[in-house]
C-alpha cells in the first residue's frame, strides 16, 4: 500500500517581499528601467511602494492611497509628475547615461 503525497501549495511570487533594503530596490528598479516597458515600471513602483508601506508612500507623495493604487495599476497612464512624486517618496531617482 502506497501513500499519496498531498499536493504542494505554491505561493505566488511577490517581489515586495524581497525589497527590504535600498540596494535591492535600486537593483530592481534599474533592471526594470532597462526593459523600456512602462507597464512593468508601474508594477515595479507598486512593488516598492507595497514593500515600504503604501499608505506612507501615498502620504509622502502627496496622494491619496486609492489614487496611488490607481496610478500604479496595470494599463494606467499616470502623469510624469505623479511618477516623479512617487519615485521621490520611495527614495529613488531616475538617472540618465549615454547608451
Amino acid at each position: 500500500m502506497t501513500k499519496t503525497k498531498a499536493p504542494l501549495k505554491l505561493v505566488a511570487f511577490d517581489a515586495a517581499r524581497y525589497l527590504d533594503d535600498d540596494e535591492a530596490i535600486a537593483e530592481y528598479m534599474t533592471a526594470v528601467l532597462e526593459t523600456n516597458d512602462s507597464d512593468l515600471l508601474l508594477l515595479a513602483l507598486s512593488d516598492v511602494a507595497r514593500a515600504k508601506g503604501m499608505a506612507q508612500v501615498a502620504k509622502d507623495a502627496g496622494l491619496g492611497r486609492e489614487s496611488l493604487y490607481k496610478a500604479l495599476s496595470p494599463g494606467a497612464k499616470p502623469r510624469f509628475e505623479t511618477v516623479m512624486k512617487v519615485a521621490r517618496a520611495l527614495g529613488v531617482k531616475f538617472t540618465v547615461q549615454p547608451v
